[in-house]
C-alpha cells in the first residue's frame, strides 16, 4: 500500500472522530471535518488507484520485454 495512501486513510479515520467528537459538543465544526474526511477518502482512493495502474504497466511492460 503506498505511504500517502495510508497518510490520508489515517486522517481520514482521524477527521471522521473529530466530527464526531464535535457534532456530539454540539458544535457545528464538524461540518468542516466531514469535509475533511470527504477529501481525504478521495486522495486515498486516488493514489490506491494510481499504484494499481502503475503496477498493471510494469506488469505488462515486463511480459513484453
Amino acid at each position: 500500500m503506498p505511504r500517502l495512501a495510508v497518510f490520508a486513510l489515517v486522517v481520514c479515520v482521524l477527521s471522521v472522530a473529530a466530527a464526531v467528537v464535535a457534532f456530539v459538543e454540539g458544535s457545528f465544526l464538524g461540518i468542516v471535518w466531514v469535509l475533511l474526511a470527504g477529501l481525504t477518502s478521495n486522495m486515498a482512493w486516488f493514489y490506491l488507484r494510481r499504484a494499481k495502474a502503475e503496477k498493471a504497466r510494469k506488469a505488462a511492460a515486463d511480459d513484453a520485454a
